[in-house]
């Protein structure tokens, strides 16, 4: 089990390149084994639950090839076996992006109920419901989900509330089925906009992905593509508010600066100096005074949930008292016990986070609970006063590749250890 350790304070200045998108990525993956035919899928961060993926269509007979480490070919002629209840499909959320998948292609399915990060109550009616709609009958056997559809049918589909998850779902879903499909009050995030680009580029007919109605005309099949994904707007995030932390000065490069602006936005609140450039972000908070703000997390083009935990953390040490309101997730605060063991003055009281800023955190022992709280647990670590060890770095790993080499090369003091 291996272990991040971090000896701070750091002041992080340099220049750091971003991955690919992990959420693009999950999505993407599972829609290349659409195509009876070759897929190339370039850029894809070295993350482990692009591993997971890639394994569990592996099993499924696909035969894959990393060409290097971001680029991977995909030939799902040979894909056969429409159940995936295999051990890697339970360790992530975005296993469950097989099924609008394998139902699209193959009008059934059989899937694991997936795994990924606990942090709170995270139902998939609104996947199962859309998939209803089209004509498949679902059933829920051992945490298996069953799917057989004599034929899918298109249908307008009204989400009940904005589901990232569901809206990819039913869109991927939908590409094959006869006729047409309008998602209402569809998510909007950049993943969902890259994931219907790739599926147009292989033939499919989306319009309206980056809005609140989406509309898919079904075609009979789906041919190869080579795709490159998008930049990671929550890796970029969580670089930018390092540098924000840290009172250091990052240019964050290869990413889109406007999928960042909720953010921007605040740390320019918070203080911050920003400034843009096509394909990057300068974040600069040498010498500055960081006050405290109030945030609230929302579906995009809102503040990312993604980053609420890495925000909270900023605000721990900014001046004054901060408001954190969690609009999506009912249980995202588990990791505040952490940030608390290093001198965090925090109150969470439901869906509400009151920061009360400290001069400084001192360095523990802290686990990361999930997957952005890990990245939480780093920017403490590193604006911490002392050695701060973090554990479960498996939950890091899903989605951050090569976290210390990258803070490495902007000055901080990290390393990894296996014990």
């Amino acid at each position: 089990m291996d272990k991040l350790i971090i000896n701070g304070p750091c002041c992080l200045k340099g220049e750091v390149s971003i991955s690919g998108a992990k959420n693009a990525a999950v999505a993407i993956i599972p829609a290349a084994i659409m195509a009876d035919d070759i897929c190339l899928i370039e850029n894809l961060p070295c993350i482990e639950d692009v591993v997971s993926l890639n394994a569990t269509i592996s099993k499924m007979g696909a035969k894959t090839e990393f060409l290097d480490k971001h680029t991977l070919k995909i030939d799902s002629r040979g894909v056969e076996n429409v159940s995936a209840t295999f051990e890697e499909v339970r360790k992530m959320r975005a296993s469950y992006y097989l099924l609008g998948a394998l139902l699209g292609r193959y009008k059934k399915a059989e899937v694991a109920m997936p795994g990924g990060c606990d942090f709170g109550t995270r139902p998939i009616d609104l996947h199962l419901k859309g998939f209803r709609a089209m004509g498949a009958e679902v059933t829920v056997e051992r945490n298996v989900i069953k799917m057989e559809a004599k034929k899918l049918t298109g249908a307008s589909i009204y989400m009940d509330t904005v589901s990232v998850g569901a809206t990819i779902n039913i869109m991927l879903a939908a590409v094959l089925a006869e006729g047409r499909t309008v998602i209402e009050n569809a998510a909007k995030e950049p993943h969902i906009v890259d994931l219907a680009n790739f599926l147009n580029i292989m033939g499919a007919k989306i319009k309206g992905a980056g809005t609140d109605v989406i509309r898919i005309t079904g075609v009979e099949k789906l041919h190869g593509a080579q795709y490159t994904i998008i930049p990671d707007q929550i890796e970029a995030g969580t670089y930018m508010i390092a540098a924000a932390i840290t009172g250091g000065d990052i240019l964050v490069k290869n990413i889109i600066p406007t999928h960042m602006d909720s953010l921007s936005a605040k740390l320019a609140e918070m203080g911050a100096e920003i400034t843009e450039f096509d394909d990057a972000i300068r974040v600069n908070a040498v010498e500055k005074k960081l006050h405290a703000v109030a945030v609230q997390t929302m579906a995009y083009p809102g503040f990312p949930t993604d980053l609420q935990p890495q925000m909270t953390t900023l605000l721990t040490v900014a001046e004054g008292i901060g408001k954190v309101t969690e609009n999506v997730w009912e249980n995202r605060y588990q990791y505040t016990q952490m940030l608390k063991l290093m001198g965090a003055q925090i109150n969470v009281e439901g869906r509400v986070a009151i920061t009360t800023g400290v001069t400084t955190l001192n360095g523990t022992s802290v686990d990361a609970t999930d997957l952005r709280a890990g990245a939480a647990m780093v920017l403490a670590g590193l604006c911490a006063k002392g050695e701060t060890t973090i554990g479960e770095v498996k939950y890091i790993d899903r989605g951050y590749e090569e976290i210390e080499t990258k803070i490495t090369a902007l000055g901080g003091n990290i390393r990894r250890v296996s014990l």
